[in-house]
Parts: structure tokens; sequence; C-alpha cells
């Protein structure tokens, strides 16, 4: 078993402290709150800084192939970070998905993003799990594409689309510039990671790797395992900005968060988080390491994480009264992103399900699982 910590090391303090700094300079909620008026140029900047000024593009990349040798680990702590600002930069669908899909496919294109400063992302479905059903476009003789890929997320920011199709019976990844191909957005719950669908017609595409069904798997496990670093990040802002509310707010001539029953509320929430982080953390290390355990550890940390930045959001405009429900205040924006991150990479039923398969235990039928939620 994999071991972990749940205090940062040396360098992924350093890690966290510059991202951190960089983002309450540069990410501000209410020019995220100007995406869902379609203005998405907004924060185009505080990308280019993260992924290059910083590196990040390549955090993932070994050093031996040009990159910042960073390991999950490193990730997970950028993720954190970038949750707890809901930042609307496509590190998840660039930096990790399409780049440990890539990393595992052995292609030349990691040159062109980390040199070239181009973004990519793996056009499937953000709802589609590490053993998900993959898209089923479809490529002929000559490597035209022909198909639809609805709901996914980065292709809109994105200079290259890895597009995986059927080839003679077998799943291949293609690459095609996105200026090339139908990219139409459709309006998302979560305007700061917008979704589109891709649509390809007999478009001519090269291909970058042969059986890459085991790399564009390890891509979205990868980015599964990740995403809850970001749920993370999510529900300790809601809890932390809360928590100063309530310690500000004033009913009855003392402040709201000395009473009993808020204190019991808010006790609660905070052991969630800080279970949810130790999911996340260990999540994180397992895929740093490559352990046997990934797949198990990746299951566990997106199911339980899912649902506690949900609950932590929710609770949270709940504890907040009224100004919880303005628009100028950002608890929608959190809402939001922890609603989007539940069914993204697999929902908590299909990772429950599916560490009831690794573990050897019968799933949980839909009644029981339907009743566990209401």
């Amino acid at each position: 078993m994999t071991e972990f910590a749940l205090v940062d090391n040396e360098v992924e303090s350093d890690l966290r402290l510059a991202v951190a700094d960089l983002l309450s300079e540069r990410c501000d909620h209410k020019a995220i709150a100007e995406l869902y008026n379609g203005w998405r140029p907004t924060m185009t900047g505080l990308w280019e800084a993260l992924a290059y000024g910083m590196d990040l593009a390549a955090l993932l990349v070994p050093a031996d192939r040009g990159g910042a040798d960073g390991s999950a680990r490193d990730a997970a702590v950028v993720m954190e970070e970038l949750g707890r600002w809901v930042a609307p930069v496509p590190f998840l669908t660039s930096a990790i998905i399409a780049t440990t899909t890539l990393l595992n496919g052995d292609t030349a294109l990691l040159i062109e993003l980390i040199d070239e400063r181009r973004t990519a992302c793996l056009a499937v479905s953000l709802a589609t799990g590490p053993h998900g059903r993959l898209p089923t476009v479809v490529a002929d003789q000559h490597g035209r594409l022909s198909g639809t890929i609805s709901a996914v997320a980065g292709a809109i920011e994105a200079d290259l689309i890895l597009i995986p199709a059927i080839t003679d019976g077998r799943i291949d990844l293609y690459s095609v510039e996105r200026t090339a191909i139908e990219v139409n957005p459709v309006a998302s719950l979560d305007m700061t990671r917008q979704l589109a669908n891709v649509h390809v017609n007999r478009v001519a595409c090269e291909r970058v790797t042969s059986n890459a069904e085991a790399a564009i798997r390890i891509g979205i496990e990868t980015g599964a395992g990740l995403l809850a670093s970001e749920q993370v990040g999510i529900a300790q802002w809601c809890l932390d900005t809360t928590i100063a509310y309530l310690k500000q707010r004033r009913q009855f001539g003392r402040a709201v968060g000395s009473f009993q029953a808020i204190k019991h509320r808010i006790a609660d929430l905070y052991v969630a988080v800080e279970q949810a982080r130790a999911a996340a953390r260990y999540a994180a290390a397992a895929l740093a390491a490559g352990d046997v355990d990934i797949p198990v550890a990746v299951s566990t940390a997106n199911a339980f994480c899912s649902d506690v930045a949900v609950q932590v959001a929710e609770e949270s405009i709940q504890l907040h009264g009224g100004i919880g429900m303005t628009w100028e205040y950002p608890l929608h924006l959190y809402v939001k992103r922890a609603k989007s991150d539940q069914i993204a990479l697999g929902t908590p039923a299909d990772h429950r399900a599916r560490l009831a398969q690794l573990v050897d235990l019968p799933a949980p039928s839909a009644r029981s699982q339907a009743r566990a939620a209401g």
C-alpha cells in the first residue's frame, strides 16, 4: 500500500504558495462570472501565466522528454488550488488528461504542447469514466474520421483535438487542428469548464497512436483521480468562507457562528472535508507511485470527494442565508463547479459499482443507491 501524507512536503508547499499567489492576483470572481455572459477571453492571460510562466503545462512530462518532471502529487496540489478559485483554465483537460494519454501513447506531439505553447484535449464526453464507453467515431482506410462526440470539455480552448476512433475493430488515437473541424459550444451548468460537441465528417486526421485504448483509459483514470483534489479545494474554500461569514454575521446580539446548532453543522462539514482530503491525497500518491492500488484509490476518491464537494457547497449557501443566493456573491460558481464535477469522469454511482467489482462485492442496486442519495 502506497504511503502518503496529508501535509505537503517542501516542494509541494512551495508549489502551492506560488499557484495560490498567482491566482489571488489574476483570478477574480467577478471576471469569472462574466463567462456566464459568454465572455470567454476573460481568463486567457491566466492560463498563459500558469501553463508557461510556471511551466505547469509540462508538469507531468518527464525531464528526459523536455518536461518539468513533476508527479501526480504535484498535479494534485495545483488542482486543489484551482478548485479553491474555480479557475477557468484547461489544466485538467490539457495538462493532465491529454498529456497523460500522449505519454502512454508514446508520441512526439508532447513537444508541440510544451515548446510551441499549444493546448490539447481528449475528445471524450466529460462524463466518461475510466471504464466507460468510448466514442464511436469511425476512421476509414484513408484516416478520415466521421462522427460526433458530445459534451467534450476543453475543446473550445484547445489548439489540438485528440480523437479516439475505431479503425479495423480497434481504437486508435488521431489528432486534428481544432480549426479544421466543427466545435460547437453548448450551454453548460458550469461555464468555467464549458462543454462542446465535436463533429467530424470525413475529415483527414493524423494517426498518432495505434491500439490506443489503454493509453486513453490511463489518461481518463489519472484525470478522475486528480479531479478529487479539485473537489477538495472547492469544499475547503466554501467551508473557510462560510466560517468567516458566520463569525461576522450577527443575530439576536451575537455572532451566528456562536449558536450550538451552527457549530454542529460546521463540525460535520469539517470532518467531511478532512476525510475527502485523505482520499484525494491517497489517490494522488497511488498515481505518482504507479501503485497496483490505483483503480481502488481513484474510484474511492472520486466517489467520496464528489459528494462532499456538493454537500459543502450546498450547506454553505444555506448557512449564508439570503446573500448566498445572490449573483454577486461567488458561492454559485462553486455550487455549479461541484455539481458539474460530480458527474465528470464517472459518477459516484459508477465508481462505487466499479469498487464493488474490484473488491469482489455485489454492486449496490439502483434502488439502494437512490435511497442512499435521497
